[in-house]
């Protein structure tokens, strides 16, 4: 089984980012993935800034997070769209990870990593325009991110009200059974 960590780029306790993480965990669970959740409101961190890293060092909990990336095959990240990109809290999140570490490379979290994108939003894109920049920024930093991605238009109206369940949840269901297949391929050891 696949290690899979999963989080939303947003921490705002009622988020339809946070609801599309929770439908996409459920989904990846059942379709074979061990999926590890964790909310980023549990890992504050300090905006990235290079002198307050000279001073005191990569701060515990990003050394928290990188050691969590590396115990993990794939990354399963939903996030909203501030201004047609990702927000804040997921960008200052990905960079104080690929800080590099008592000599060892910023890029070591996340090489060898694949990754499924997604987004949720009240709008009519469903925070379309924000996958592209999370692709490029994790390509950077040597994800293979799937060509699959998911993104929810009008999420006010895409959760059933009494369950929290998403209401069509079909492509959410392709894109996870894709992570856990293409994750199996890769971290399968070859005879």
């Amino acid at each position: 089984m696949p290690k899979i960590l999963a989080f939303s780029g947003s921490i705002r306790r009622d988020a339809w980012n946070r609801k599309l993480i929770h439908s996409a965990v459920d989904a990846t669970r059942a379709a074979g993935g061990d999926v590890t959740l964790i909310d980023l409101a549990d890992y504050p961190l300090p905006l990235y800034n290079g002198d307050l890293e000279n001073k005191d060092g990569v701060p515990d909990n990003a050394l928290r997070l990188k050691a969590l990336f590396k115990a993990h095959d794939a990354l399963l990240i939903s996030s909203p769209e501030y201004n047609s990109s990702i927000p804040p809290l997921l960008k200052n999140t990905l960079d104080w990870v690929s800080r590099e570490w008592q000599g060892e490379s910023g890029l070591v979290p996340y090489q060898n990593k694949v990754a499924a994108i997604m987004s949720a939003s009240p709008g009519a894109l469903g925070g379309m325009r924000m996958l592209p920049h999370l692709r490029q920024i994790l390509n950077t930093l040597g994800v293979l991110v799937l060509p699959g991605q998911f993104a929810l238009p009008h999420a006010d109206h895409g959760f059933d009200t009494e369950t929290g369940a998403l209401k069509s949840p079909s492509r959410l269901h392709s894109l996870v059974l894709e992570l856990v297949s293409t994750t199996n391929s890769l971290t399968q050891p070859r005879g």
